[in-house]
């Protein structure tokens, strides 16, 4: 297979330098989830804090592991765990962990040994992925709060996830969660001092353009990737930048139809050709050419352009070239740039460009 997909360094670094300056005085934290959003968690990582993020985010114990065993020093953040977390080892290697019930802090703080276990307390206000509810949260900062009176457990921050629903939603969400951060500091949970918990809820859409759900840091996700998590504006317009150009081989030719590398397996979304034939389209021979069959391991595509057996076609990049964009393929399969970009398969090989 000689389809790529090749990883912009220097537009990772632009974006979140970017991020990080409409984000100050809060800090920035780059979310490095699903390995990076497919792009490859450590280059992107070193590349992030490079450019201005202070600390990374993942899903998993496990991932933020890797991170560390690979040198990075800086703080790590891992909030979704199963039933076998090793909490014990992240503990060990100062990993930031998120909670969202008290029998997941028990388990932490039994966990805890000699160490003290960094956890950060979620209040679910409406996105219903995890975190205690309105009425679980006094029990669950109460007994936060005992764990640290015991010296098994620092309450290091205090956090949420916004739906983004819009607006008016994130703003009653962003009430909810003051509320909560309330109810926590009438129960001991100090808000001001240098040991203070961090307050974040803000990913990339709420960081970008509700300063006051900002606080004091940050959580950029699908943004730092130059993808906009708008749907009024895209993320040039946002003065960001694609990260990820995806390219494949001409291995067929037949009457001005074209068989390229790259198919559904390697996470090429068959939904694009939808109920009425396809929009999705990619650069080749300096023209669009038209999808017409997304295969499991080829794309075939129709052009008036000439092209040859070798030829290489721009499936989506930065759009510099004419090419499409991963917001087009988004656009194109009625879904999010996201997708798009995590569900790249790990057989189409990165190529690291500077």
């Amino acid at each position: 297979m000689t389809a790529a997909l090749t990883i912009h360094l220097p537009a990772v670094r632009a974006n979140v330098a970017r991020l990080a300056a409409i984000a100050a005085p809060a800090r920035t934290m780059l979310a490095v989830k699903a390995d990076a959003y497919g792009h490859g968690m450590l280059p992107v990582a070193r590349a992030g804090l490079a450019a201005g993020a202070d600390s990374l985010a993942v899903l998993e114990v496990p991932a933020a592991l890797s991170l560390r065993e690979a040198g990075i020093r800086a703080p790590l953040f891992a909030w979704l765990h199963g039933v076998e977390t090793d909490f014990r080892a992240a503990i060990e290697h100062e990993i930031d962990l998120g909670v969202s019930s008290r029998p997941e802090l028990e388990r932490i703080a039994a966990a805890a040994g000699p160490g003290v276990a960094a956890v950060h307390l979620k209040i679910d206000t409406g996105l219903h992925r995890n975190g205690a509810s309105a009425e679980e949260w006094p029990a669950l900062v109460s007994a936060a709060l005992e764990e640290q009176a015991r010296g098994r457990v620092r309450i290091a921050g205090l956090w949420s996830h916004l739906a983004d629903a819009g607006a008016e939603a994130d703003a009653v969400a962003l009430a909810e969660f003051r509320a909560a951060v309330a109810v926590a500091a009438g129960l001991g949970v100090p808000l001001d001092g240098a040991d203070r918990p961090l307050l974040h809820l803000a990913a990339s859409s709420a960081g970008i353009r509700e300063p006051e759900a900002r606080l004091d840091l940050v959580r950029f996700g699908i943004a730092a990737y130059g993808v906009s998590p708008f749907d009024d504006v895209d993320g040039p317009g946002l003065g960001l930048r694609g990260t990820a150009t995806l390219t494949a081989e001409v291995v067929a030719v037949d009457d001005g139809r074209a068989l390229l590398d790259v198919g559904s397996a390697d996470g090429l979304p068959p939904a694009v050709l939808g109920p009425s034939g396809s929009g999705a389209e990619v650069l080749l021979g300096g023209r669009r050419a038209r999808v017409v069959e997304v295969g499991v391991d080829a794309l075939a595509v129709e052009t008036s352009a000439e092209f040859a057996l070798g030829d290489t076609a721009i499936v989506y990049g930065p759009g510099d070239a004419g090419e499409p964009t991963v917001e087009d393929w988004a656009r194109w399969a009625g879904t999010i740039g996201d997708e798009i970009l995590a569900r790249m398969s790990a057989r189409i090989p990165r190529v690291f460009a500077e």
